[in-house]
């Protein structure tokens, strides 16, 4: 394999943001492990509503697992994150680099670095998470319009391709009228080999065992479909369906929706059957994903759901709706259950999923191979080392 030098361009890698993020560790982890030299430029923020920055050296390398991270100071915006000491860094180093690869559309820095590599004659890579998906795109449509015209549009011209992580992102996706080179990689998933034991994350957050735990672990966004989720799960109480809901997940950008959603479920007869976490990582999070009996993702929009492959990867059956990208596989594999986004077929899934625990254990099962198969890190950075270079010649 030639020797190969890769830019990851995201605006943070922090925790609070979830899965997107995190895809470009993983990811710049595996790439390493496979020969390449990976740099991830990112800023130093850690959230939009007043959280103090991550506490990282800045403007200089600090190595993690293989790859280089460089943080730069994010500054003057803090939701819409902007560094100039990233552009200043990026033009003089690109061409010491193969390639970029450049993570969210309609973010101030990724925008500008796109126009830095163009002028620098660096191919790069374009990776949507999800914002050119036509309902994306209806929020501050406006705005968006302006900001396409003016500035994403000569950068998806300018790419040397467009990195979708599902057949159906890349379908849907706008393209504002230009032709452009589509490479389709989905995102994996890190394997844990040391998983707390069986229940004792369910036991140290007073979470009943007796009952089917059904787990929502996401961002808590109004596209995550908790709206058809929370009246779903109120029929099935009324029905006599017994179970325990955990809401695993917090919105560091809109904590106002965050606050009406724990509102509504306190005030409704889910609150004695709901434990509410907030942002979980690390051994919580693991083993709620172990201890579930179902992980549901009803999203209206959805490019992968980085948090349906950990669940599958560690063996727990996913209730997602036909809008999460991951679907079509999902259903192929037997890996859970698909719904429409609708509360009358969320419900009626989820009551199948509740009272056929073998089905529940078999499509565990098929999950558990599913992602071992098709999602591993090391199998996903071979297939993108050959995008980058088809994108480089």
């Amino acid at each position: 394999m030639e020797f190969m030098k890769v830019l990851q361009i995201v605006p943070s890698i922090s925790l609070i943001y979830g899965g997107p993020s995190q895809m470009v560790i993983g990811l710049s982890s595996a790439l390493f492990r496979q020969g390449v030299e990976v740099t991830i430029l990112t800023t130093n923020s850690n959230g939009d509503v007043g959280q103090a920055p991550l506490d990282v050296p800045l403007a200089k390398p600090i190595l993690e697992n293989g790859y280089q991270v460089i943080y730069f100071p994010c500054s003057p915006f803090r939701r819409y994150k902007f560094s100039l000491g990233l552009l200043n860094w990026l033009a003089k180093e690109a061409h010491h680099y193969d390639i970029a690869h450049i993570h969210a559309l309609f973010s101030p820095v990724s925008t500008a670095a796109a126009t830095v590599c163009r002028q620098k004659k660096l191919p790069y890579l374009l990776r949507p998470l999800g914002t050119l998906d036509p309902a994306d795109l209806l929020k501050k449509q406006h705005l968006k319009k302006i900001y396409a015209a003016l500035l994403e549009k000569p950068n998806i011209a300018g790419a040397a391709g467009i990195h979708f992580t599902s057949e159906q992102e890349c379908q849907i996706s706008e393209r504002f009228g230009i032709d452009t080179q589509d490479f389709v990689v989905p995102l994996g998933v890190n394997f844990s080999k040391s998983l707390p034991e069986k229940g004792k994350i369910s036991h140290q957050l007073g979470i009943p065992t007796q009952v089917p735990l059904i787990l929502f672990m996401s961002r808590i966004d109004p596209k995550k479909g908790l709206d058809l989720l929370l009246p779903a799960l109120e029929t099935l109480l009324d029905k006599g369906i017994d179970f325990h809901f955990v809401l695993a997940g917090s919105n560091p950008q809109d904590p106002s929706y965050e606050n009406q959603i724990r509102q509504r479920i306190k005030g409704s007869v889910l609150a004695k059957n709901t434990t509410i976490t907030g942002f979980v990582e690390g051994e919580v999070k693991l083993g709620l994903l172990q201890d579930a009996d179902l992980l549901v993702l009803p999203s209206y929009y959805e490019n992968f759901g980085i948090a349906v492959a950990e669940a599958m990867g560690i063996g727990t059956p996913v209730v997602i709706s036909d809008q999460v990208h991951i679907w079509q596989a999902v259903e192929k594999a037997e890996a859970g259950w698909v719904t429409q986004c609708n509360v009358a077929d969320l419900t009626q899934t989820l009551q199948i999923a509740l009272q056929n625990p073998l089905f529940r254990e078999q499509r565990g099962k098929n999950a558990f191979s599913l992602v071992r198969e098709q999602y591993s890190w090391d199998a996903i950075a071979q297939k993108m080392i050959d995008v980058y270079r088809q994108a480089i010649k």
